[in-house]
């Protein structure tokens, strides 16, 4: 086993510090975008500009460049075309030698899948294969740039996918398990949970969901378990078990984020923090609204997950949930 990963996806308005950067071994850019066309676009991202920084301080630091579609449809009508593909491949080589990256992370959500009105299609499972290989390309052309990609973390993800030839090709994957409990849900429960909880008929966490894509052919050595530095609420919850596991008139949204709980949700205004050991996560109930995040203490135990169980790494949503650092603080203490 290699060095374990511990990756920070980072937006807009993120400041990484020289504390955090020396903690952090790889950083995703989000987001840039693939076109219609083919083309990898940073956008000029504001991030850009701390990249040399960073460097400086921590010079073994990969950062790659996260790309979504600039339009729904990007994705799908790519990676069915060989001649857009091969404009892929070029861009993946003009942004390691030209823009400074290490490396790409596709974050298309999801193939085959209808959600955030794209025009999918069952070839794109086997397409997907072909866009990443394509990249691929141009990143070993530029001396061997990182590939990774930002995967579902449920089976509708790999039966959309061809996990083996994916993983061949890959350096590893940052499998969302957070939003396991999000806006399609009206029961409330844990978004980020390590375990499943007794009783939660929705039966997923990052335990189950690493189990998953290894049993799939993904080898545990290129996963990356997901911690969330944001929160998913609940409205308008019976105030029963402390408004675990109820059923509500909407799913959950997305709520504070872990800044804003510390200072004034996390036993503060009437909400009371709860501790479910089974599913080793948090939550928080005022009587009305439900809370589910990550704090230190499940973090602890996702970092203990990570060593025990010799997956690749961790990774976080992102950086400015959490303008304390106190999250990333328990990582870097974690994956000691």
């Amino acid at each position: 086993m290699g060095e374990k990963k511990v990756l920070a996806y980072v937006v807009g308005d993120s400041i990484v510090t020289e504390e955090q950067a020396r903690i952090l071994t790889h950083i995703h850019v989000a987001f840039g975008h693939i076109t219609m066309e083919g083309e990898l676009l940073s956008n000029n991202h504001p991030f850009k500009a701390q990249m040399e920084q960073l460097r400086q301080w921590n010079p073994e630091l990969k950062i790659l460049l996260s790309i979504v579609p600039r339009v729904p449809d990007a994705f799908t009508v790519v990676s069915a075309s060989e001649e857009l593909r091969a404009n892929v491949t070029k861009s993946c080589r003009r942004l390691v030698e030209e823009e400074g990256f290490d490396g790409v992370d596709f974050d298309w959500e999801y193939p085959c899948v209808p959600s955030n009105n794209v025009n999918c299609c069952p070839d794109d499972r086997h397409n997907f294969t072909l866009l990443c290989r394509a990249a691929r390309k141009g990143l070993d052309e530029a001396g061997g740039g990182l590939l990774s990609i930002a995967a579902g973390a449920d089976i509708y993800y790999i039966e959309s996918v061809e996990p083996k030839p994916l993983a061949e090709v890959l350096d590893y994957v940052c499998l969302m398990t957070y939003d396991l409990k999000c806006g399609f849900h009206a029961l409330t429960g844990h978004h980020t949970a390590l375990y499943s909880s007794t009783g939660d008929i929705f039966r997923n966490s990052c335990d189950q969901a690493l189990r998953l894509f290894e049993g799939a052919g993904f080898p545990k050595d290129k996963l990356l378990m997901g911690a969330a530095f944001y929160s998913r609420q609940w409205k308008e919850v019976r105030d029963r078990c402390h408004g675990f596991l109820q059923y509500t008139k909407s799913g959950g949204g997305y709520g504070p984020e872990y800044h804003e709980l510390a200072a004034d949700y996390i036993d503060k205004n009437g909400y009371v923090r709860y501790w479910d050991d089974e599913a080793k996560a948090p939550y928080l109930f005022n009587g009305s609204t439900f809370i589910s995040y990550d704090d230190e203490t499940s973090i602890a135990c996702k970092c203990a997950y990570v060593n025990r169980e010799e997956i690749g790494g961790i990774f976080y949503w992102n950086h400015s949930n959490d303008r304390s650092g106190a999250l990333l603080k328990a990582i870097g203490n974690g994956m000691k």
